[in-house]
């Protein structure tokens, strides 16, 4: 005889079991919830009237506005990948930085943070740099370990860096406001960059000869043809991005119309450089087709799952397990991050933000930890999901693109200090809260629980006779 108590650890079970045996995501949790669903029918831990939430549920998805901007943004960014801006503003930072030690590595880091703020995803951006910048790494004598690895983690920059996918993401299922998420999100991408170039300094000191400059008739003339070739390569589309999101940290837009502008700018540069056609249109428009699709088909999986885990009480199980830890917040934030930084080897940054963060965030609100922070610290460790050898994505786009004479283990072993690097910025977030909260909009400081609205009452004459009905 089953029991509701062993209902919410039974399900987790069977979503496991589904993705060990490799069923799509989206299905397996669609399936382990009706499955569990109709358990829970028969041996009446509640009513057939309760499922009928579900279509509920699926239509308040396919009605979201903010999950509108995903597609808007999708789209914005595959323009960009393919119109070749990329290549361009590669090759002319690469150049500009080639005459100290590192310098390639240096431009792979800052156009792999621009590069991420264009495209949105961690695929465009590693593929673009490595097809770009791994060929020419390799001619001039850099460590084969730590070319794989700067061109992996700074793809993976994309995640954090505004006006990120998954920001998005976890604003809607932390019901938090997107522009909150982004603004949040500045202090950990400028940290992380930091980091990144802070170690390629240290490399470039102790090891130089893995990050050789490069020779003088590579270089290029220094000067103003220089300059206007990095110029022409970078402003255009920073310039997109700032009114992006400047439109959003304003109030003058909302994250949809910010992304629809923001993608009709990218028609609009892709024009200007005379790189827009029709197949490079219908490529973008596949790729967000696909995105997409896959984003809405998660969710609906992710609700049918999560409406059944509800009903069996299965949020207070996570609530009983989590809050009860030793060491309170602190406790709570480390416990959380390292299943998160385990649960990355297996699944993606959306199937995380779909499975897990609906179940941590009631936990973490009755902490008193604020929600935006929290967001935004999961998607620093959410970052790692790419980086994982073996199973980092990031890993398997390079390994894709690279040439035949990269090893597969130079790219495994030269992730390994990037991640230590993204873990370390976790750990910066978590002891410097206001990395993320400084850039936060503070409001009025006003509680709204503390106004008092009292309306004073007209006096009336004492003797005044009672109102007539007749």
């Amino acid at each position: 005889m089953l029991t509701l108590e062993i209902m919410p650890p039974l399900m987790f079970g069977g979503l496991v079991l589904f993705l060990l045996i490799g069923f799509p995501v989206a299905f397996s949790l669609a399936a382990t919830g009706l499955f569990f669903g109709f358990v829970s029918i028969e041996q009446g831990f509640f009513t057939e009237a309760y499922l009928g939430n579900l279509p509920l549920r699926v239509f308040g998805i396919m009605s979201n506005d903010l999950l509108l901007s995903i597609p808007f943004f999708t789209l914005m960014g595959a323009i960009l990948e393919r119109c070749g801006l990329a290549e361009d503003l590669l090759e002319g930072t690469g150049q500009l930085f080639g005459k100290i030690p590192g310098g390639l590595a240096y431009a792979v880091i800052l156009v792999g943070a621009v590069l991420g703020a264009i495209t949105g995803t961690v695929a465009a951006s590693v593929i673009a740099m490595g097809m770009i910048s791994l060929p020419i790494m390799m001619r001039y004598g850099y460590d084969m370990r730590l070319a794989t690895g700067v061109i992996a983690a700074s793809g993976t920059i994309t995640q954090v860096i505004p006006p990120s996918l998954v920001l998005i993401v976890l604003g809607d299922q932390l019901g938090k406001s997107v522009g909150d998420m982004y603004a949040g999100a500045i202090g950990p991408s400028i940290l992380q960059i930091l980091l990144f170039i802070g170690y390629i300094v240290v490399v470039s000191i102790v090891q130089p000869h893995k990050v050789p400059p490069l020779p003088p008739e590579a270089r290029g003339e220094m000067g103003w043809p220089l300059i206007w070739k990095v110029l022409k390569g970078m402003v255009p589309s920073v310039v997109l991005i700032f009114l992006v999101l400047g439109t959003i940290f304003m109030g003058l837009a909302t994250p949809t119309e910010a992304g629809a502008m923001g993608a009709v700018g990218a028609v609009v540069l892709a024009a200007i450089n005379r790189r827009l056609t029709w197949p490079l249109i219908r490529q973008a428009t596949e790729n967000t087709m696909r995105i997409t699709a896959m984003v809405i088909f998660i969710l609906v999986g992710s609700t049918v799952f999560s409406l059944v885990f509800q009903g069996v009480d299965g949020g207070l199980w996570i609530e009983h397990i989590l809050s009860h830890l030793p060491g309170g917040q602190i406790g709570f934030l480390v416990v959380v991050n390292i299943f998160v930084f385990f649960l990355a080897f297996f699944l993606d940054f959306f199937e995380i933000a779909f499975i897990i963060i609906p179940l941590l965030a009631p936990v973490a609100a009755k902490l008193g930890i604020d929600l935006v922070w929290f967001g935004v610290l999961l998607c620093v460790n959410m970052q790692t999901s790419f980086m994982h050898p073996p199973f980092g994505f990031a890993l398997f786009y390079l390994r894709g693109i690279a040439p035949k004479e990269v090893r597969s283990s130079d790219i495994y072993w030269g992730a390994i200090p990037w991640v230590f690097l993204q873990l370390a910025l976790v750990a910066i977030v978590i002891i410097w809260p206001e990395s993320v909260t400084y850039w936060i909009d503070k409001g009025t400081g006003v509680d709204p629980s503390t106004v008092r609205i009292e309306i004073p009452m007209q006096d009336q004459p004492e003797d005044l006779p009672p109102p007539s009905f007749q």
